[in-house]
Parts: C-alpha cells; sequence; structure tokens
C-alpha cells in the first residue's frame, strides 16, 4: 500500500491519467470515447498529453541496459516519465530508481501469498539486498513480478547513482521497510496508528524526495513535517479508494481505515459496502477526507519553498491532481459500490498543462476548496471540521499567491465532473 510510488491517480499518458477503481480496462475505451463526445474540448490535451508520453518513452536510453530495462519499467508501474524527463539527468536517475527499489519493497509487502513469517524479515532486511546485483525476488503479480525478477537491473543502476544518492534511497528503504514489518500483524486501531503507517509508507518517499532535490544542489531541505505531507496526503486518498479492492482481497481481507474513525458508524468495516449503511457509509467516508485535509497547509508550504520550475511542475502537478481526486470523493457513494472513482482522463490531461507556477497550484487548491466546501452537507457530523480545513486551505492560498475570486460554485455538480470549464487550455 503505497500511494506515492503506486497510486492510480498519478499514472501518466494514456488512460493511465486517471484514476480509475474497480474498472475493466476493456471499458476504458468505451467510456473514453462517451467522455470525448461529451466534452471535446478535452480532445486536444489528452492528445498532447499521449505524444508527450510516447515521446518521453522513446528518450529511454538503449544502452547500458540495466538503465533501459529500469526506465521501461518504471514506465509500465507508473506512468511517470512525462513528468520527470524535463529534470536534470542525474536527478531523473535518482528518482527513476528511488521508485523503482520502493516499489519493490511495496509489492513485498502487498502480497498477501506471502506468510508473515517470511514477509516480516524480508521487508527489514530489503534494503541491504539493493547493492546485490545477483538478487531477484519471486512475489508480485504482472507487471511487479517482472520488477522483482529483473531486480539485479535496478541493483545495477542503483550502483551507478552518486553515493549519496544511494545513501538517501538506501535510508528510506530501511526505514520504510521497517515500518511496513511493524504493521504487518498489527491492524490500524486509533488515529495516531494510521498516520505512524502512512508516515512510514509514503511520509519516508517525501522526505527521501526532499533529500534528492536538496542534494541535486536546486533546493534548500525542508523540514521533514513539511516534506512527508506530500506523501501522506496522496496515501490517504489511495487508502480511500482502494477501501473495496482492499476489502475484498484474497485470500484475507486488508484493512487500513483507522477502526477510530469506522467503528462510529458500523460495528465492522466491511458493512459499509451494504446499501442499508449508505447514510453511515457516507459520513464515514466523509470524515476519512476531512481527515486528510489536515496535511495539505503543509503541502502547499513545501511547494512555496521550491526554487527551480522543473522541480515546481513535477509537484504541483501531482498534488492538484490528488486534491482533485480527493475532492472527488467526499460524498460519494461510488467509494463503495463498486463503481469506481473515476477522475476523467480530460480533466487530468488539462491540469497537466494548466499547472506549471506555484501561483497555479495555489489557484487550483483555492478552486477545489470553495467546490467541496459546496458539497458539505450541514447534517454531516463533520461538517463543522471540514469547513474548518478549508477555510484553513483557502486562507493559506490567499496569502501565498494572487487568487482569482469565482462568481459562484453552487452550480457545480456532487460528482464535480463539471470542473473542467475552471481549467481553460488552448490548442
Amino acid at each position: 500500500m503505497f500511494a506515492a510510488v503506486s497510486s492510480p491517480a498519478l499514472q501518466f499518458g494514456g488512460q493511465q491519467l486517471s484514476s480509475s477503481i474497480g474498472r475493466k480496462r476493456s471499458n476504458l475505451k468505451v467510456e473514453s470515447l462517451r467522455s470525448i463526445w461529451r466534452h471535446p474540448d478535452e480532445l486536444c490535451p489528452m492528445v498532447r498529453l499521449k505524444l508527450a508520453s510516447i515521446a518521453s518513452e522513446m528518450q529511454i536510453p538503449a544502452e547500458p541496459r540495466h538503465w533501459q530495462i529500469c526506465y521501461s519499467m518504471l514506465a509500465k508501474l507508473e506512468g511517470r516519465l512525462v513528468l520527470i524527463h524535463h529534470l536534470h539527468p542525474h536527478v531523473r536517475d535518482a528518482i527513476c530508481i528511488f521508485y523503482l527499489v520502493l516499489r519493490a519493497l511495496d509489492t513485498i509487502e502487498d502480497d498477501t501469498s506471502i506468510a508473515a513469517e517470511i514477509k516480516l524479515p524480508l521487508l527489514q532486511s530489503f534494503h541491504s539486498h539493493i547493492r546485490d546485483k545477483e538478487r531477484s525476488f519471486s512475489c508480485g503479480t504482472k507487471d511487479e513480478k517482472v520488477l522483482m525478477e529483473e531486480f539485479h537491473h535496478v541493483s545495477a543502476a542503483f550502483l551507478d547513482l552518486d553515493p549519496r544518492y544511494q545513501e538517501i534511497i538506501e535510508e528510506i528503504a530501511k526505514r520504510m521497510g521497517e515500518g511496513m514489518a511493524k504493521f504487518i500483524c498489527k491492524k490500524i486501531d486509533t488515529l495516531d496508528e494510521y498516520d505512524e503507517y502512512c508516515y512510514y509508507v509514503a511520509g519516508l518517499v517525501g522526505i527521501g524526495m526532499a533529500k534528492v532535490l536538496h542534494v541535486s544542489g536546486k533546493e534548500e531541505l525542508v523540514s521533514d513535517d513539511i516534506s512527508e505531507a506530500m506523501g501522506v496526503l496522496g496515501q490517504k486518498l489511495d487508502i480511500i479508494t482502494d477501501y473495496l479492492d482492499d476489502i475484498n482481497a484474497m485470500p484475507t481481507a486488508r484493512m487500513f481505515w483507522p477502526r477510530q474513525i469506522w467503528s462510529k458508524y458500523v460495528d465492522k468495516l466491511e458493512d459499509l459496502k451494504e446499501e442499508r449503511n449508505s447514510a453511515k457509509a457516507l459520513f464515514c467516508l466523509n470524515e476519512m477526507v476531512t481527515n486528510a485535509l489536515v496535511h495539505v497547509e503543509s503541502s502547499l508550504n513545501q511547494i512555496s519553498s521550491l526554487r527551480d520550475p522543473a522541480y515546481i511542475q513535477f509537484y504541483a502537478i501531482v498534488q492538484v491532481i490528488i486534491f482533485r481526486t480527493l475532492a472527488l470523493c467526499y460524498n460519494n457513494i461510488q467509494v463503495f459500490n463498486g463503481t469506481g472513482i473515476n477522475l476523467r482522463g480530460g480533466i487530468a490531461a488539462k491540469l497537466f498543462y494548466k499547472t506549471r507556477t506555484k501561483s497555479d497550484v495555489y489557484q487550483a487548491f483555492y478552486d477545489i476548496s470553495y467546490m467541496l466546501k459546496s458539497k458539505v452537507d450541514s447534517n454531516d457530523p463533520n461538517a463543522g471540521e471540514t469547513h474548518e480545513r478549508l477555510d484553513a486551505i483557502i486562507k493559506i492560498c490567499r496569502n501565498l499567491g494572487t487568487i482569482k475570486e469565482r462568481k459562484s460554485f453552487t452550480s457545480i455538480p456532487n460528482n464535480l465532473q463539471a470542473i473542467s470549464t475552471l481549467v481553460p487550455l488552448e490548442c
């Protein structure tokens, strides 16, 4: 469970750009055609993004072979090449290996077929195998299985990196593996445990990324409290959108929603998916979203601290899409009924080309916050807290940049699909 690496909301290029839960690939093409028919203005940015994705894949080096394999795996697993191809080569290489190493660690954690007595020491010692060019693993499925079987290529590329980047990757992998191991046989009951788990599996990614950018010489090192927030926000989104997949996981369900929240509404976490509990499920969901909002301010503060335009763009696109998808989850029964949470690919493509500067980020978060406020039902038990957190986000956006006031947000539909009109883009 590793949103900072694996969240579908962060996948760029083709259909991977949208966040889609529980939707079969065969239906994606049909839905895309329908979407383009209904929203023809989104065709241009989608085509541009697809071409950009193809161009970034064409830049994958043919030699050395281990780098060719690593970048190809990154494209398949993350779809992030279009996000990082404009970065300085040595930073791009470090980010590529950083993500692949942590994705491999995540694959071990997520493989429910591995017995706990085997998984625990493997997670705890994983960092010590990164330098082993002969090491491979047997776990995972599909593209993750290929990654584990070909991990020796990742090790070879890792050894090509600047030793300072190697140290960061090993340190984060060690701390993450130990944190994951702690929760293999432990249920998440309290909010403190929920935050601790999210810190280990995603907050550490943000800390590691901040250190990589600092070593590059382009950015100042921000505090861990600020740098971890981006990862934790994405992780909490992933936990929310993956409810149905996790609760239906075989051979045993995976439960990441904290008992301290869901026990207010149902006796068992799996009861939230029952139609008879729809009203309670939405209250529970809205409290989960409200809980995630606390990390937005720190995420904005980190973006405000960045200086290099390439890094600003890298962070900005990801964070805006995470927040937009989080807004889509609020009060949305699709989280529980299997029809899926789907931020339309055309909207995401528009955001990709519209989000370029810090001001773009502040404006997007400001707009999304007001849209969320328009969805909050006064009868929701957490309505007051939700409004307070959104007001705090709106205030920091105003303090950080020049904001264009919108005339009205009350006419925005609850499914937020009409928000593409707030993201103008010329071909």
